[in-house]
Parts: C-alpha cells; structure tokens; sequence
C-alpha cells in the first residue's frame, strides 16, 4: 500500500469537495440548520392545550371547575360554546384540542354527595398526544375532586396511604429535547456520511476520471482507502460541531466519555461508507444515488427507535431492527450522553456495530473491486 497515492487522492477528494459552493452549504450550514429545526419541532413536551368549554350548569361549581382547567399554565379554555353543535365544529375544524362539557345536574349531583360526570372529548387524530392530554385532564379532575371533598366534609381524617417518592433519573424534568437531540446527532451523522459517500464514486464516472483512475498504479483498496478517509473526516468534524451545538445552546449534558463516543462514531461510520459505497457501484447516476440513499434513510430512521420504541413494534419487525447500525449507535450516545456509561454496559451495541461495520464494509469493497476489474 502506498500512502503517498492514498494521500494525493484524498487531497484531490478534498479538493473536489470544498470547490463546489453546493457542497460547502451541505457540508458546513445543513447540519445546523437540522439540528436546530430537528432539535426545536421534534418535541412531545406539552404546554398549550386548547380547550372548548359547553357548561350546561352555569353555577359555582362548573366555574370552579373552569378555574381548576385555567389554573394550570397547560390548559387554555379558548371556546367556551353555547351548544354541541358548535362544540363538535370546533374540534373538528381544529381549533382546539379537547373539549369539556358540563351536563345541567352537574352541580345539584355534587351537593347531595353524589358522583356527578363530565364529558372529555379529545381529538385523537394524533392518538399519542390526545393520550397525554388526557393523562394532564386526569390530574386536574383528580386536584378538583380533592378540594371538592374537603369543602363538603371538613372535619379531619386521617388514614393510611403510600406516599409516592417519585424521582426521575438521566432526565428530571422530563424534557423531549433531552430524548431528541442525542438522537439527531446520530441521524445527522449517518445523513452526511451515507449521502456524500454514496456519490463519491458517480462523481468520477460523470466527470469522466474513472478510467485515468483506473489505469493509474492505484490499487482498488487504495482507491477505497483514499476515498473514505476524506469523508471519515469531515463526519467526525461534524460530529464535533454538533455535539458542541447540542451541549451549549440546548444544553443537554454529556456525562459520558468522550473518546467512547467518538470510538463508537468510527464504528458506525463503517457500517454508513460501507452502504454509501455500495450505493455507489449500483447506481449510475447521481440522482439514481441520491435516491436509493433516501430509501434506505427512511428505514433505518424508522426502525432505529429513534421516534417509536422498538418494543412496541411487531415482533419480526424487532429482529429486523437488528440489522440497524443505527439501532446500536442511538443506545450508545443516549447512553453517554445521559447516563454516563461505558464500555461495561455498551458492550454488546460496540460488538455489533463492529461485526454488522465488517460485514458492510467488506462487503462493498469486494462488490467495488468487480466494476473496477
């Protein structure tokens, strides 16, 4: 091997790539830009809940039920209808997310000591919001019911009961941002290095340098080296880049080893160059490229637990997450960024993104090494 050829093709791999202003936008602003936009819209954090009330009791008791929703800094009573027509016409026409309707008896139920019910209609039309929308509902209705009772039975009692200590680790005040951002520092480095990598080698088909390539004293593996460790490079540098921007401006703590999480982001990086060179000797064009990347972008995305739990997949879906660096790599930087762990624990996932990186790896450069015979 001669590392005089391999360091004259990453030169001109550099060149090549800082020259175009498309590239240099992709290379240096478009990881921003999606961390920014992935770090601020990704987020299941509620804290605005519109709220349509039809109070059919009009007595002191629905007004303090109204107070029990406005006295939370969530719920937003933003309707308050005359009737279930308009009720329905605002959940439907979205402009508010649930609606609370309070029957005529409401109040006369309470004062005989009786169980009086309300109606919660929640737009379920996103089942995992309306779900804790629902959940919040809960615990005002939970808040009124215990004032209600202390106001009707004043006198003291006193009884036995648990009392819930309940404290949440790596994440206290259960932010998403906290959930999200680790998770996009690792679907970032796997957008940069798949796309860039999987038209690293169209690029010289379509400028026509292949065959001067070819006929050079370079060896395919050289070829391969020399057009890999550009792009190892620049995902590692943003790599750096974006775990700055995630731990000063979101402020979400790295309490893990550094050199773990960049030994783990070489591992994942075989497995991304791997699938973009294999991308690169199927494909005949960079559009043909750029597309193929995108179909296996969005698998990968999906069936890496990054948005939906694995656990609550199909069971032969779960096997087939498997086969997903991404799966290993998300439970690497979650796990050093919010836990602190390190190889006694992530073990296994550093085990599979080795074995799934070689077998990637080795399997595009010995599907390379035939188009280039």
């Amino acid at each position: 091997m001669s590392w005089m050829r391999i360091r004259e093709l990453v030169r001109k791999e550099f060149i090549q790539l800082l020259r175009d202003p498309r590239n240099r936008l992709i290379l240096f602003v478009a990881p921003f830009i999606q961390m920014l936009v992935f770090g601020y819209v990704v987020n299941y954090d509620i804290r605005n809940i519109r709220v349509a009330l039809l109070d059919n009791s009009r007595t002191q008791e629905s007004r303090k039920l109204a107070d029990a929703f406005t006295g939370s800094d969530i719920f937003h009573i933003t309707y308050y209808v005359p009737d279930d027509r308009r009720m329905e016409e605002a959940l439907l026409k979205g402009k508010v997310d649930m609606a609370v309707k309070i029957a005529p008896d409401f109040a006369s139920l309470i004062r005989e000591g009786r169980t009086a019910a309300i109606q919660i209609i929640a737009d379920g039309s996103m089942s995992n919001m309306a779900a804790l929308r629902m959940a919040y509902t809960a615990t005002v209705l939970d808040r009124y019911n215990r004032e209600t009772l202390r106001e009707l039975y004043p006198r003291h009692m006193s009884y036995g009961k648990i009392d819930a200590r309940i404290r949440t680790w790596y994440n206290p005040n259960l932010d998403s941002q906290y959930f999200f951002v680790p998770g996009i520092v690792a679907f970032l480095v796997m957008l940069i290095s798949l796309l860039l990598t999987s038209i690293a080698v169209i690029r010289e088909k379509e400028d026509g340098t292949m065959e001067q390539l070819i006929v050079t004293p370079l060896k395919s593996y050289e070829f391969i080296t020399g057009k890999t460790i550009p792009y190892i490079i620049i995902s590692l540098v943003q790599m750096s880049a974006i775990i700055i921007v995630a731990i000063f401006w979101f402020e979400i703590p790295l309490m893990g080893s550094i050199p773990l999480l960049f030994f783990a982001t070489c591992l994942f990086l075989m497995s991304t160059l791997g699938i973009g060179l294999f991308i690169s000797t199927i494909s005949a064009t960079k559009q043909q490229a750029m597309m193929t990347t995108f179909f296996f972008l969005m698998p990968f995305l999906m069936l890496s637990g990054f948005i939906f739990p694995i656990a609550n997949m199909p069971q032969v879906v779960q096997w087939l997450t498997y086969l997903n660096p991404l799966r290993f790599f998300l439970v690497i930087v979650r796990g050093i960024f919010l836990k602190g762990v390190g190889l006694e624990i992530l073990w296994p996932q550093y085990l599979a993104l080795f074995i799934l990186g070689l077998f990637v790896f080795t399997g595009a450069i010995s599907r390379f090494r035939k188009r280039l015979d």
